[in-house]
C-alpha cells in the first residue's frame, strides 16, 4: 500500500535526526474563517503535521480549555461537514498533513462510509477518535485503508500509561501512521508528569510500535516539550495553544515558534 503523507514527514525527520511538532487546535474557534488562517501561521512557524479538533458537546477526554474551545465553535455553527470543507480550501494553499480528532458520535451521524469518502476527497490524512477502541474500530479501519493504490486514512489510536503490554500490542497494530501517546491518565491539559515509570513506558511503546510515537496531553510549556522530545519522535501540544490563541492571540506566533524551537533542541 502506497505510503501516506504522514508516514513520509516523519520518515523524513527522522532521516534528519529532527522530532515532529503536532500542534492542535479547534476547529470553529472561534469560526471557520480564523481556523484556516491559523492553520497557515501554523505551517508558517514549523508545525509538521497538525490536529483539527471537531467540536462535540459532550467532550469527555478534554479538559476545560478544550470544552470551552468547542462551546465557542459550536456556537459560531461549526460542524464536521464545514471543517472537512475547510481542509479542501486548505488544500489550495497547503500540503502539510492535516489530522481530525473527533469523538465518534459526529461521524456516526454523518456516516462512517461517507465521511472516510468525504475526508479523503478532501485531502484529510488521518483521523484520531478517543472513544472509539480499536477493537470496536473494525469497519471504520477496514474503510480508512482502501485495497488499491489509494492512501487512505490512517487511523491514530491512543496508549494509556497504564495500558499493558498485551493492549499496547492491540493498540499499535491498528494503528497507521503514529501511535498517540497519552502522557496523563487525566484529560487534556492536565499537569504533565515525567518521571522514571513514564520513561521506561514510553520505551516499552516504541519497541513495541515499530512506528513512530508522539506523545500529547499535557505538554504546555517550551521546556515541556523539550523534555518529551527527547524520549518521543513527536510532540502534540493542544491546550496551551488554544489557550493563547484566545487569551492572547497577538503572543501566539511567538509561543508556537518557541515550542519549535524547544523540540528542535530536544536532540542537542
Amino acid at each position: 500500500m502506497k505510503k501516506t503523507k504522514i508516514a513520509i514527514t516523519l520518515e523524513k525527520l527522522k532521516e534528519q535526526s529532527k522530532k515532529a511538532f503536532i500542534p492542535y487546535i479547534m476547529a470553529g474557534d472561534p469560526d471557520i474563517e480564523t481556523t484556516i488562517e491559523r492553520v497557515m501561521l501554523l505551517e508558517k512557524c514549523g508545525a509538521d503535521i497538525i490536529e483539527l479538533g471537531i467540536p462535540f458537546s459532550d467532550p469527555l477526554a478534554d479538559g476545560p480549555t478544550i470544552q470551552q474551545a468547542a462551546g465557542r465553535a459550536l456556537k459560531s455553527g461549526t460542524t464536521l461537514r464545514k471543517v472537512i470543507a475547510a481542509v479542501r480550501g486548505l488544500r489550495h494553499h497547503t500540503r502539510i498533513p492535516i489530522i481530525l480528532m473527533t469523538y465518534y458520535n459526529p461521524v456516526f451521524k454523518y456516516g462512517e462510509e461517507l465521511f472516510v469518502k468525504d475526508a479523503i476527497e478532501a485531502g484529510v490524512d488521518g483521523v484520531i477518535i478517543p472513544d472509539l477502541p480499536p477493537e470496536e474500530a473494525g469497519s471504520f479501519i477496514k474503510l480508512s485503508r482502501p485495497s488499491g493504490p489509494g492512501s487512505g486514512l490512517d487511523t491514530i489510536f491512543l496508549v494509556a500509561p497504564t495500558s499493558t503490554e498485551a493492549r499496547i500490542k492491540s493498540i499499535v497494530s491498528a494503528c497507521r501512521g503514529f501511535v498517540y501517546y497519552v502522557s496523563i491518565t487525566g484529560i487534556t491539559g492536565s499537569k504533565l508528569s515525567i518521571d522514571e515509570a513514564f520513561r521506561k513506558h514510553i520505551d516499552t511503546v516504541k519497541q513495541l510500535a515499530k512506528k513512530p510515537v508522539a506523545v500529547g496531553f499535557g505538554v504546555s510549556t517550551p521546556g515541556e516539550a523539550q523534555t518529551v522530545g527527547r524520549l518521543a519522535d513527536g510532540v502534540i501540544v493542544g491546550s496551551a495553544i488554544v489557550k493563547k490563541f484566545h487569551e492572547e492571540p497577538g503572543n501566539a506566533e511567538g509561543f508556537i515558534k518557541d515550542l519549535r524551537e524547544a523540540i528542535n533542541s530536544s536532540n542537542q
